[in-house]
């Protein structure tokens, strides 16, 4: 089992909350340790975030117990009216995030009913934003996430994976049962990237200049996601269709294959001229037996009327996969623009670090 930079963060987070609690010497240093655990957040933007509105909650959770405490006392029933208004609250200012803290916030203040209340109650809000702290010092200091290392590596793998089942089976060796729970996978392992994507375009940078550069980084990302989405789409219609290319003449199902050869190549190519491991100017032809985007459809209509009548039929269900090869070759196109551009402006910022270095 492999722990996670949030699991060992949180780990620290506690530890930290709880030595600081111990330090100040608080009475109750477990609230400190709770508010670690859900404050604690994947990036460093979202730990900001959830400090501000952890903050807030929980002045909105304090405000309540206190008040009900000092007006109608600390009876169980008047501790689930606090909880509810404060549920009620928190919806309204739309911070369901904040709400599970709040409500432990409220039982935190809410559990006794002493001469220096007040005394009481402020401390154990002040431990409990000792541990919202906590998580965001960890979360500043421990593991800094390296985002844009992990979406370079997870595209590349799972493109590759795309192009190996796109290369199989346009050569029919693919195993039918084997490749639909590979599709399905390779579906999850993309929404996946989406949330790695989107957690990097979180992350800020102080220098303007670093700000551009990801800017435009961010640009060539989302293409290599949309690409990568349209390579899959182009394989799942290979394989559903699979039954309905065999029977297309020996020329269509040649010229279908020669095509997708030469857009897995491009598409590699252009995954590692991102990364530098091949020379920007390197540019093999493969194109030699392929058709330009313009011929792709009249070539697929010159085949559909050499097939035969018992056959007639096959070609129109054809049309979705022809019109995936033609939106995968605009898609790498427009991908390898992006690509060059951005070489053009950071020649020397094009590198990514290894995943060992995170």
């Amino acid at each position: 089992m492999k722990l996670g930079a949030r699991i060992i963060k949180t780990g620290i987070a506690i530890v930290l909350a709880l030595y600081l609690s111990q330090l100040l010497e608080l009475p109750s240093p477990v609230f400190a340790g709770i508010a670690a655990i859900f404050a604690i957040q994947p990036t460093i933007y979202r730990s900001y975030q959830s400090v501000l509105e952890q903050i807030q909650g929980n002045l909105v959770g304090a405000f309540i117990a206190v008040l009900f405490v000092l007006l109608f006392g600390n009876h169980i029933f008047i501790i689930g009216l606090a909880v509810i208004i404060v549920i009620t609250i928190n919806l309204k200012l739309k911070m369901q995030n904040t709400m599970t803290l709040a409500i432990v916030t409220v039982i935190a203040i809410m559990e006794s009913q002493q001469e220096n209340f007040l005394e009481f109650a402020s401390i154990r809000f002040g431990t409990i934003l000792l541990g919202i702290m906590s998580s965001f010092i960890v979360n500043l200091v421990f593991i800094p996430p390296k985002y844009e290392t992990k979406f370079y590596s997870q595209i590349s793998d799972t493109t590759e994976d795309i192009l190996k089942w796109i290369r199989i089976s346009t050569r029919h060796a693919s195993e039918h049962t084997l490749l639909k729970k590979d599709i399905d996978r390779l579906k999850d392992k993309l929404l996946k990237l989406e949330q790695i994507y989107s957690m990097y375009k979180e992350e800020r940078y102080y220098l303007k200049r670093d700000s551009l550069t990801k800017s435009r980084k961010l640009v060539v990302y989302r293409q290599m996601l949309v690409t990568a989405r349209t390579a899959l789409e182009t394989l799942k219609r290979i394989h559903k269709f699979e039954n309905e290319i065999s029977l297309m003449p020996e020329e269509f199902q040649s010229s279908i294959q020669h095509q997708l050869d030469s857009l897995i190549h491009r598409h590699e190519q252009a995954i590692l001229k991102y990364a530098g491991k091949i020379k920007t100017a390197y540019k093999e032809d493969l194109n030699d037996h392929c058709l330009s985007r313009i011929d792709i459809l009249p070539f697929f209509f010159a085949q559909q009327e050499k097939l035969s009548e018992e056959h007639a039929e096959v070609s129109p269900r054809l049309v979705p996969l022809i019109a995936a090869i033609i939106e995968y070759d605009e898609q790498l196109e427009h991908l390898d623009l992006l690509i060059n551009s951005f070489q053009s402006f950071h020649n020397n910022e094009i590198s990514i670090p290894d995943e060992s270095e995170e």
